[in-house]
């Protein structure tokens, strides 16, 4: 098992999606008097350097956040690859950068936290190419930590047109770890997903 301490870990915020249920740009939104992604760059910093942030030029997250943003950005995935292809171009950053491994997570987890990460750092093995949280028989590959070794084996995927994330598990070593906290792993894709969770915020 490995600790955070011994890890170079980077942190991937995947901001690519083109928020179609949502109605507008989810990284832009509100949370806690900020944008969604400002906050969950913030809660993931102590624990990753660099954090990285996946979205092509192109895509509202960036059109809206990148301009003056002290977020470092990576605009060169290519065209049309879905989140798969934000993940590999942000970790060949990543490796550039010297990490090992990074903490992959979406714009729309709002209560990402670094308890998150130290569990599942502590679920990563020598062996594993990726740890990745799993809720109630559900896996959650924008949860995860993903070793920049694997990058190459990511790319051949993209390359072969493949845009699935669940694609990408079953071609590296994955291991999956159950969470303390599930809230940890909420997203928001619609208006009525973020004003539930607002609620029960307020309410806890």
């Amino acid at each position: 098992m490995t600790s955070t301490g011994d890890l170079k870990l980077a942190g991937i915020i995947l901001a690519g999606g083109r928020s179609r249920r949502m109605g507008q740009d989810k990284a832009a939104m509100e949370w806690e008097g900020v944008p969604m992604l400002s906050r969950i760059a913030w809660a993931i910093s102590s624990r990753c350097e660099p954090v990285l942030v996946a979205a092509p030029p192109t895509s509202q997250a960036y059109v809206d956040l990148g301009a003056g943003s002290d977020l470092q950005w990576v605009t060169t995935e290519k065209a049309g690859s879905g989140p798969l292809g934000g993940l590999v171009a942000a970790l060949r950053e990543a490796t550039d950068a010297g990490a090992e491994a990074a903490f992959v997570c979406a714009t729309d987890m709002p209560l990402v936290d670094t308890g998150l990460i130290d569990e599942l750092v502590d679920g990563l093995t020598d062996s594993a190419d990726a740890v990745i949280a799993n809720d109630a028989g559900r896996d959650h590959p924008m949860a995860g930590i993903y070793r920049t070794r694997a990058v190459d084996r990511l790319a051949e995927l993209v390359e072969a047109g493949e845009l699935r994330m669940g694609a990408a598990l079953d071609a590296i070593v994955t291991r999956r770890v159950g969470v303390s906290d599930p809230g940890w792993l909420a997203n928001v894709d619609a208006p009525e997903d973020l004003h539930r969770l607002r609620i029960s915020r307020v309410a806890s």
